[in-house]
C-alpha cells in the first residue's frame, strides 16, 4: 500500500512539474500539496524514512499557506496570528510535562558538559546569525529574523535528534531545560545587542513576553508532571500531537503573512538559514573537541548548539508586532533543521562513538 502512495505521489508531482513548465503556476498548487501529502504517509511504511514524515506534513502545509494565503490571515475580524503566543505556551507545557526537576539537578552530575553547551550555544548562533544577516542584503527587520533563530535556547527536537544520534541524551536534555530557562534573561541581552542596529528592541518587554511563553507553562508542566504523571495517561498521550499541530499551524499562519516577502527573498533566505544551521553543526561539534569531550559529548554539543526553538523565536516576532518579516526566518529554521538534523542522526546512528569501538576492540582482543 505504501508503495502505491508513493506511486501515487510520484504522478502528482510529475503534472505539478508539467503545469509549472506550462505556465500554470495557480494549477500546480493542488498537486504540489497532494504530493507532500502522500509521501508523508508513504514515508510512513518505512522504517528509516518514518522520522521525516512530520516535517514533509509541514512543507504541505507550507505550500498550502503559499497558494492559499487568505484562509491563513483571518476569519472575519479574528486574526489567526493571535493564536501563536497560547500555541507557544501550550507547546512550551507539553515541553514542562516531558521534563522533570532532575534534568536541572544533571547541572552539578554533568557541570563542565552543561556549562560548555549552554555557553557555546548562545556565543556561536547568535554570532554567525549577526554576520550572516549583516552580509545578507536583505530588509533590516527580516536580517533581523536570522539572528533572533540564534539568540534563542534550544528546542525539544535536539533530545529526540541525540537519541537518535547515539549521543549524551541525559546532557542534551539537561542544556536543553538550562538554556530554555535562561532564555527569557538571555535572548532580549542579545537581541538588543545583535540586532539593535536593525530593528528597534525594547529588552524589558522582551523579557516579560519570553517569560510568559516560557517560564510559566514550563513550569506548570514541571508540576504536573510531578503530581500528576501516569495519572492522566490521555493527556501524556495527547501532548506531543498538540505540540506538532501547535507547530506546523504556527509555520502556515507565519507563512501566509509573510508570503509576499518569501516569494521574493525565499532562495536566500533559506540558503543564509541553511549555513546558519550547518555551522551550528560543526562548530558545536568542535566546541566539544576543543575542551577534550569524548565523541559522545561532543555528537551532543553539535546537536544542542545547531538546533534552535524555532517555535517560541516566532512567539518572540510576534510579540515584536513584526511576524511577516523577523518571523519568517524562524519559520524557516525549524523544519530544516528536523531534516538536517535527521540526516546527522542516521550518519551518526550507523557509527558507534570511537570511545566504544575502542572498548569494543579491546575487549575482543582479550577474549582472543
Amino acid at each position: 500500500m505504501y508503495k502505491l502512495i508513493l506511486g501515487l505521489a510520484g504522478v502528482c508531482l510529475l503534472v505539478a512539474l508539467a503545469l509549472m513548465v506550462s505556465g500554470n503556476l495557480p494549477m500546480a498548487g493542488p498537486f504540489l500539496i497532494a504530493f507532500f501529502l502522500a509521501v508523508s504517509i508513504g514515508f510512513r511504511g518505512y522504517k528509516n524514512l518514518k522520522g521525516f514524515s512530520y516535517t514533509v506534513v509541514i512543507f504541505a502545509a507550507v505550500t498550502t499557506a503559499l497558494y492559499y494565503p487568505q484562509y491563513f490571515v483571518s476569519a472575519g475580524d479574528f486574526k489567526f496570528s493571535s493564536l501563536i503566543t497560547p500555541l507557544i505556551q501550550l507547546i512550551m507545557f507539553g515541553m514542562g510535562t516531558s521534563m522533570s526537576f532532575d534534568d536541572f539537578v544533571g547541572v552539578i552530575r554533568m557541570p563542565k558538559g552543561v556549562l560548555i553547551g549552554v555557553i557555546s550555544h548562545f556565543i556561536i548562533m547568535p554570532s554567525i546569525g549577526y554576520l550572516l544577516a549583516s552580509v545578507s542584503g536583505l530588509p533590516p527587520e527580516i536580517a533581523a529574523g536570522i539572528i533572533l533563530i540564534g539568540c534563542s535556547p534550544n528546542g525539544m527536537a535536539s533530545n529526540v535528534i541525540s537519541y537518535l544520534a547515539k549521543a549524551n541524551l541525559a546532557l542534551s536534555i539537561t542544556i536543553t531545560a538550562v538554556s530554555t530557562m535562561l532564555a527569557p534573561f538571555i535572548t532580549p541581552v542579545l537581541m538588543k545587542l545583535l540586532a539593535g542596529a536593525f530593528v528597534e528592541i525594547d529588552t524589558l518587554d522582551m523579557m516579560i513576553d519570553i517569560a510568559k511563553m516560557v517560564i510559566i507553562p514550563i513550569g506548570a508542566g514541571l508540576l504536573f508532571n510531578k503530581f500528576l504523571s501516569g495519572k492522566a495517561v490521555w493527556l501524556d498521550n495527547l501532548m506531543p500531537f498538540v505540540s506538532m499541530f501547535g507547530i506546523a499551524f504556527i509555520i502556515v499562519i507565519i507563512t501566509a503573512a509573510g508570503r509576499d516577502s518569501l516569494l521574493t527573498i525565499g532562495p536566500l533566505l533559506l540558503g543564509l538559514v541553511l549555513i546558519h544551521n550547518l555551522s551550528g553543526y560543526i562548530l558545536g561539534y568542535w566546541s566539544g573537541r576543543l575542551f577534550r569531550m569524548n565523541e559522545r559529548d561532543c555528537r551532543t554539543m553539535a546537536i544542542e548548539v545547531g538546533m534552535q526553538n524555532g517555535g517560541l523565536a516566532s512567539g518572540i516576532a510576534k510579540e515584536m508586532g513584526k511576524l511577516a518579516t523577523v518571523g519568517l526566518a524562524p519559520a524557516i529554521f525549524g523544519p530544516l533543521m528536523n531534516i538536517t538534523g535527521s540526516i546527522l542522526a542516521s550518519w551518526w546512528h550507523s557509527r558507534m562513538p570511537k570511545e566504544e569501538r575502542e572498548a569494543v576492540t579491546e575487549m575482543e582482543y582479550r577474549r582472543h
